[in-house]
């Protein structure tokens, strides 16, 4: 019975979490502090805390540190297919239809649409990452003058070795972190 549990629980927060891993921790406390009282809010916290530090989606994460809280590694797989098959499934529906009706110009004036759009919310999450980095804070301030110049210079170092010379992303990811580490240590912001 507690597998059927889990894998409900989990499938209704894969299901109706739109918005990604911080939207769905008030569906995933409800779940399994309050309908289900598995975790105390303690237990939640720390399993949460643990799920935004490893690598991949919180609310997957999330579901299978739950599972193996509740019921072992049974109950991780059950938990994590749950919170997963809801958005296989729509994926799955739609590219079925895309594929299926991708010809007609209708899809095709749909997704010349979209695209301007994503584009959009891309440059906004780029600016607004920008805009944290450079100033500290979510939006720019009153005071434009309260620049972070040491994150000026790596960003703009890194700019110039991705457009000159072509330097694997990566590289340059790494190369600012070991930058910022070297930086920040002998000149704090």
């Amino acid at each position: 019975m507690i597998y059927l549990e889990l894998f409900w629980s989990f499938f209704q927060i894969g299901l109706f979490s739109i918005g990604g891993g911080y939207a769905a921790m008030p569906l995933i406390e409800h779940q399994v502090v309050d309908a289900h009282p598995w975790l105390t809010m303690t237990q939640f916290a720390d399993i949460m805390t643990i799920a935004e530090m490893t690598p991949g989606p919180i609310a997957i994460n999330s579901a299978t540190f739950v599972g193996i809280q509740v019921a072992g590694l049974p109950g991780a797989i059950i938990a994590t297919l749950g919170c997963i098959l809801p958005s296989c499934t729509i994926v799955m529906i739609l590219a079925y239809i895309y594929y299926r009706f991708r010809s007609l110009t209708i899809v095709q004036g749909v997704l010349a649409g979209l695209r301007p759009a994503v584009v959009a919310m891309i440059a906004s999450a780029g600016i607004s990452l920008i805009i944290l980095s450079f100033y500290g804070q979510k939006s720019l301030p009153a005071d434009l003058h309260d620049i972070n110049y040491i994150s000026v210079l790596i960003w703009g170092a890194g700019l110039f070795l991705l457009r000159k010379w072509k330097v694997n992303p990566i590289h340059v990811m790494a190369g600012a972190g070991a930058c910022g580490i070297l930086l920040y240590s002998i000149m704090p912001a």
